[in-house]
């Protein structure tokens, strides 16, 4: 056994997260996507045949008094919260992450007031971010100024209002600085939105602490909430009796069953509802999220650092010199729960890596992107992974 092996032995045996693993339907497979889709929790399957078969299948229409489904999106949302440093009442569960970015960041000019007209966003952020950036300046008659998060203090004035930032940068794994970034928007006198999609159940995130305005983030990811399982909505307290939402719904109603023909906002974070939600995967969320019961956040962190840690070891001591680079800042108050590698022939070097166990994902050009969720990944997953991409970086350089 190798000194690296053998450390990832008396790793695992002292992780104090190592009994959630078995949570989780897992294979042999060293499963470094999370950060794309999480893995499946063992209890789900059968909470969801009991949806279809008994409150679908037979309560039917009942279900949505019986079973809870009329207040799922605000009932999960008051499970996500801890997850995200924020107390109950402030987060709706419903739509895709997309929409939810569009509410936001509409309903953050709004907030806004008259007199600012310009949306700044990260230019290096996630394609979608951007996009609908773009679209949201021109309904809200806004400029759009795409900066780089560094730059964001520099750019902020009078005219701000409104500043939607990627917690975790998706293509390298930096971790920005939210607390002083927050900060700087509200000195501007502008509106903060977050998106937490690479973030939330990764490490802590403390919206309330930190004064955050309006967030949203996904569930499939580290939440491991299934594939196209609904995203989540944050709106602070001090700021719900003033949101305003772009797209008002007869769910976001204050008397959604009055059919009225005039809009009247629901109060606090229900206004975020737009509308009838999608129970099948929301109620497989709620049954993901039980994994959590006993878990802290911080306990996460934690792992998780010291996951990615050690994965940047036994790469610099496997690989070959010079092959792969890590653009995935050292410095554990910049990094996420991923680590990003460069190499030339990233695409080809993964769909060899995933054919022999260890599945992470390419990012366009040259990105191989390893994701570390710390319920389900162990030490010695990282120590296997590290020595099978050395071994397929020698022999496709014909040194093996």
């Amino acid at each position: 056994m190798s000194e690296l092996a053998a450390k990832a032995e008396k790793l695992d045996a002292a992780d104090e997260l190592a009994g959630v693993r078995g949570k989780f339907v897992l294979d042999e497979v060293v499963y470094l996507d999370g950060n794309s889709l999480g893995a499946l929790p063992a209890a789900v399957p059968g909470r969801v045949e009991d949806v279809v078969r008994r409150q679908w299948g037979e309560l039917r229409i009942r279900s949505w008094d019986e079973s809870g489904w009329w207040t799922a999106p605000e009932r999960i949302g008051d499970r996500i919260a801890p997850l995200v440093g924020a107390t109950a009442g402030q987060i709706v569960v419903g739509d895709s992450t997309s929409v939810n970015v569009f509410k936001a960041l509409v309903g953050a000019v709004r907030l806004a007031g008259a007199g600012r007209d310009e949306i700044v966003v990260d230019a290096t952020t996630f394609p979608t971010d951007g996009y609908i950036a773009e679209s949201a300046a021109r309904l809200t008659g806004c400029t759009l100024r795409p900066v780089t998060p560094a730059e964001v203090p520099g750019v902020l004035g009078e005219r701000t209002a409104a500043v939607l930032l990627n917690h975790v940068d998706y293509r390298t794994g930096r971790l920005h600085d939210l607390p002083s970034l927050t900060a700087a928007v509200h000195a501007a006198g502008a509106v903060a939105v977050w998106d937490l999609c690479h973030s939330a159940g990764a490490l802590p995130v403390g919206l309330d602490e930190h004064g955050v305005d309006l967030a949203v983030g996904c569930t499939y990811k580290y939440l491991n909430g299934g594939p196209g399982s609904p995203a989540y909505l944050y709106v602070r307290r001090e700021v719900q009796d003033r949101f305003d939402s772009p797209l008002p719904g007869w769910n976001s109603h204050a008397e959604p069953f009055g059919m009225r023909a005039a809009y009247e906002p629901a109060a606090g974070a229900l206004r975020g509802r737009v509308g009838t939600p999608d129970i099948l995967s929301m109620l497989a969320l709620e049954a993901a999220l039980d994994v959590w019961d006993g878990v802290s956040i911080e306990a996460v962190r934690a792992k998780s650092l010291a996951l990615t840690d050690f994965f940047l070891e036994c790469v610099a001591a496997y690989a070959p010199a010079g092959r792969v680079e890590s653009v995935t800042p050292e410095a554990h108050a910049e990094r996420g729960s991923q680590v990003a590698l460069r190499c030339d022939d990233a695409g080809e070097v993964m769909k060899e890596l995933i054919a022999r166990g260890v599945v992470g994902d390419f990012r366009h050009p040259d990105v191989l992107r390893f994701g570390f969720t710390p319920l389900y990944v162990g030490f010695g997953d990282v120590e296997r992974a590290a020595r099978v991409l050395a071994e397929t970086l020698r022999v496709r350089a014909g040194n093996g």
